[in-house]
């Protein structure tokens, strides 16, 4: 089980796993080895995710999950396959706890009067200058 937040966790047989070559510094290693890991998590098959979950996730991480619902998450930093699943695994869990938090109430704020005052004199002092560009007007007109 994966803990990813108070009461909710996902049961590894829900993610599976790819392996692919990486890219990246590794020598004739990197040519030879499947270390690339891709996480693959079905966001809207899930059965730990309540539906309310399931929409949250699909509206915060819209960019990450493809259109059949599926979440991709892939790490090739590591040079070893092991080191890079669990790296896909951390990385899995803080964007669905991401996705999951709640946003903080905005407390709505009034401007102080010193602010307002600041403003009103800077639109003043901008259409004074505005002002003395103008064309002068001549006594015959």
């Amino acid at each position: 089980m994966i803990e990813i937040a108070p009461g909710l966790a996902i049961p590894e047989g829900e993610l599976r796993f790819t392996a692919s070559r990486s890219g990246g510094p590794g020598g004739q290693n990197v040519n030879k080895v499947a270390t690339r890991v891709t996480l693959i998590f079905d966001v809207g098959g899930s059965p730990s995710l309540s539906p309310d979950q399931k929409a949250r996730v699909r509206e915060r991480l819209a960019t990450r999950i493809s259109r059949d619902g599926v979440l991709r998450v892939v790490s090739q930093r590591h040079r070893t396959q092991a080191a890079n699943r669990k790296a896909a695994v951390e990385r899995f869990v803080e964007l669905l706890r991401w996705a999951l938090a709640d946003e903080p109430t905005r407390v709505p704020t009034r401007p102080t009067r010193v602010a307002k005052e600041r403003r009103v004199a800077s639109k003043k002092l901008r259409g004074r200058l505005k002002q003395e560009r103008a064309r002068p007007v001549s006594p015959d007109e």
